[in-house]
C-alpha cells in the first residue's frame, strides 16, 4: 500500500529549546512510525550554520533518532540522490529561502526531495523550511518589504510563518491574498506546526499555550481570516 505523503510546516521557533520543549520535534519524528528513524537536516538557508546543526543533533538524539546533515557549503555527498534516499524523514532549517532554493535547483535537490515526498518520506521544517513546500511563500529573503516567492509546490496554496512574532507578516500576507498576488493559504504563529497529508491540511500542533494557526482566504470585498486551534501538549 502506498504511504501517505506528509509535510509538517512550522511557523518558527523550531529547535528553539532542545533541552525541554520538544513537542513539535516529537510529532515530526512520530510521522515516520519508527522508534529510531534516520532524520536528515538540511540547513542550506542558514549557510549551514553550525550552532543550528548542533541544536538539531541535540534535540533528535534526545528523542532517540539518528540525525545527519546534508551540507552545501562544505563537501557535498555524492551521489546526492542515493544519500538522501537513506533517510526516513527530512527537516529543513530557516534562513534565506530564495538563496536556498537556488542552491537546491542547481544541485538537482528539488527533484530529489519531490521524489522522496512521493515515496512517503515525511518532510518538515521551520520558516524557510516551512514555506519551501508550498506553491508560494511570504519571505524576507530580500531586504525591504516582504515579498512572495514561488516554491516547490508540494502543498497547494501559500504559507506565511512568524505570524505573531514579526509585525509586518500578518498585514502583508492578508494584503497579498486579498489582492490575488498569492493564493489562499495558511499562516502559523511561532511554535505551531501545520500537518498536511496528501496535500490536504490535517491538523495544527503547538508547543506554546497561546500560539495559533490561521487560514487566510480571499473573499468578496477583502479577506477572511479564520483561527484554527492547535493540538497542544497534555497538561
Amino acid at each position: 500500500m502506498p504511504r501517505s505523503r506528509q509535510v509538517f510546516a512550522m511557523g518558527g521557533a523550531f529547535l528553539a529549546d532542545p533541552d525541554n520543549n520538544l513537542h513539535l520535534e516529537t510529532y515530526f519524528k512520530d510521522l515516520t512510525g519508527l522508534a529510531s528513524p534516520k532524520i536528515l537536516f538540511i540547513p542550506t538557508a542558514s549557510g549551514d550554520n553550525e550552532p543550528y546543526q548542533l541544536r538539531f543533533f541535540q534535540a533528535y538524539m534526545k528523542l532517540g533518532c539518528q540525525p545527519a546533515v546534508l551540507p552545501f557549503f562544505k563537501r557535498t555527498p555524492k551521489p546526492l540522490d542515493e544519500f538522501v534516499a537513506g533517510f526516513d524523514a527530512i527537516a529543513v532549517g530557516g534562513g534565506n529561502t530564495r538563496s536556498m532554493l537556488a542552491i537546491w535547483r542547481d544541485w538537482g535537490l528539488d527533484g530529489i526531495l519531490r521524489d522522496a515526498y512521493e515515496r512517503g518520506v515525511p518532510m518538515g521544517g521551520s520558516s524557510a523550511g516551512s514555506i519551501c513546500w508550498f506553491e508560494q511563500g511570504i519571505t524576507d529573503s530580500i531586504a525591504g518589504p516582504l515579498t512572495s516567492l514561488p516554491c516547490l509546490g508540494l502543498v497547494p496554496g501559500s504559507n506565511c510563518p512568524h505570524y505573531d512574532s514579526e509585525k509586518d507578516r500578518r498585514p502583508m500576507f492578508q494584503a497579498m491574498v486579498g489582492a490575488g498576488q498569492v493564493p489562499d493559504g495558511m499562516a502559523a504563529d511561532d511554535g505551531v506546526g501545520l500537518h498536511y497529508v496528501d496535500g490536504v491540511f490535517h491538523r495544527a500542533v503547538a508547543n506554546r499555550p497561546k500560539s495559533m494557526a490561521w487560514a487566510v482566504r480571499r473573499v468578496a470585498g477583502g479577506i477572511e481570516e479564520v483561527a484554527i486551534e492547535p493540538q497542544r501538549p497534555a497538561g
